[in-house]
């Protein structure tokens, strides 16, 4: 689930899920990653809607989380758009979901390509009309009759405030696997931010059909760009947190997204079993982070809903304590991630009161929010690397066993030797090669039925 900064070749040195990188490491990655991400193309024309003054957002602005609430059950509240162009109009503008409220060039898209801002309406978790911000990225040769396939990817935790949002961080691309490869087989790369950040209110994380709208809005928004050339061929992708986000994509995307046609769904160390990876890593660093993440969006979506939903009863007096503070930070940006490491550390054992995933009501939201419990429709494509310490292998074995027993034709490969961390990277070449098959009529391979990833 966690998403620290990557450089485009292969393995950089960030912390792994059970070890700190030093200060200086840190560092030195958000170095490697400007000097990937400045080259290319900046500019983009063609942009629709309305264009903000602040076209271009530092990766070191902070969002402004506001703490609301003293008590076990409430401790983080909305926070508020942090710059001018994620703030949607009130009321939001008469349409449908996809529609571009607004957009703007964005900088840094690779050479060849051309890449915009963009704040679109979709659907919020509590059924209402909201705006989510992303970003989309096109080639810049003409499309092709019928228009290009988009390709939505969703992204890896970056963290759950507001300056946290991909679209907001100067080195987006870099964050973006497998980008140029996608570009370069002639897809349009649609992103998107998820519900929450960027945009006014509380990012609802790893609550999966929050995020399988916000990925099929972004392909939507897509299609909206004129000089984007998208056209109705649908692709999911998406990565840790971003591997859920595709997963339950894919599994809406028939009923909520019927005029897109999708052609296959994949996803890199998906955060798939819920239970089991809250419990696989409760005692490390990630550990408390993404449980901090996790059990306060819980709180602050189902806590009105759900009798007997409070943090005290899986989490620590000082757990609790640290909550607020944890949410703030983001883990894609250095100093951010240093802070997160100070504050995390001291509870890491010592977290949790009890495991949410045998505590009622945590179990059945856990549950709820676990994807696999619906077909996909469409062939899917996964990838784990067998050196992953935060997804273990084992719960994505159990999800694509329960994935082939709903009859998807699932293609699990495993990547020896590769950490969590990277292996979006790692996999996305392959990822490329499946999907152009896909639109090539190649009828996909299936590994129901081998042997598990060991």
């Amino acid at each position: 689930m966690s998403a620290r900064p990557i450089t485009r070749r292969t393995i950089e040195n960030r912390r792994s899920p059970r070890a700190s990188v030093t200060i200086a490491g840190i560092a030195a990655v958000a170095v490697t990653l400007a000097s990937c991400s400045s080259t290319g193309t900046t500019g983009a024309t063609g942009a629709t809607g309305t264009t903000s003054a602040t076209s271009t957002t530092s990766a070191t602005g902070r969002g402004s989380g506001t703490t609301t609430g003293s008590t076990p059950g409430s401790v983080v509240g909305q926070n508020p758009a942090f710059s001018a162009f994620y703030q949607p109009p009130s009321p939001l503008p008469e349409g449908k979901p996809g529609d571009v409220i607004r957009s703007e060039p964005l900088a840094g898209a690779p050479a060849g390509s051309q890449a915009w801002r963009v704040l679109y309406r979709s659907v919020g978790i509590d059924g209402q009309p909201i705006a989510v911000s992303g970003f989309v990225v096109a080639p810049t040769a003409p499309a092709p009759a019928g228009g290009r396939p988009i390709l939505s990817w969703a992204h890896p935790t970056t963290g759950v405030a507001d300056d946290c949002a991909p679209s907001a961080i100067a080195l987006w691309s870099a964050l973006t696997a497998g980008l140029e490869g996608f570009l370069s087989a002639g897809f349009v790369v649609a992103a998107t931010d998820y519900e929450g950040l960027g945009t006014p209110g509380v990012h609802p994380y790893l609550i999966g059909e929050s995020e399988g709208r916000g990925v099929l809005d972004a392909a939507r928004a897509a299609r909206a760009i004129p000089d984007s050339g998208a056209g109705s061929k649908l692709l999911l992708w998406g990565h840790s947190q971003g591997g859920q986000a595709s997963l339950f994509a894919g599994q809406l995307a028939s009923s909520y997204a019927p005029e897109l046609s999708l052609v296959g769904t994949a996803a890199a160390a998906p955060a798939g079993e819920l239970g089991e990876l809250l419990t696989d890593d409760a005692n490390t660093l990630d550990g408390v982070t993404l449980g901090a993440y996790a059990l306060n969006a819980y709180t602050q979506v189902y806590g009105a809903s759900t009798p007997g939903l409070d943090l005290g009863t899986v989490v620590k007096p000082a757990g609790i304590a640290a909550i607020p503070e944890l949410v703030k930070l983001c883990d894609v940006i250095p100093a951010q991630a240093t802070q997160l490491e100070t504050i995390a550390n001291p509870l890491i054992g010592s977290f949790y009161a009890a495991n949410p995933a045998s505590t009622a009501p945590w179990t059945e939201l856990l549950s709820r929010n676990t994807a696999g419990a619906n077909k996909t429709g469409a062939p899917v494509f996964i990838a784990q690397g067998e050196a992953d310490e935060l997804v273990i292998p084992a719960t994505t074995n159990q999800l694509v066993a329960t994935m082939c027993k709903n009859g998807d034709p699932v293609n699990f490969k495993g990547y020896p030797g590769i950490p969590h961390d990277t292996i979006g990277y790692t996999s996305a070449a392959d990822v490329t090669t499946w999907m152009q098959g896909l639109l090539d009529g190649v009828s996909p391979p299936s590994t129901c039925g081998a042997a598990p990833v060991a």
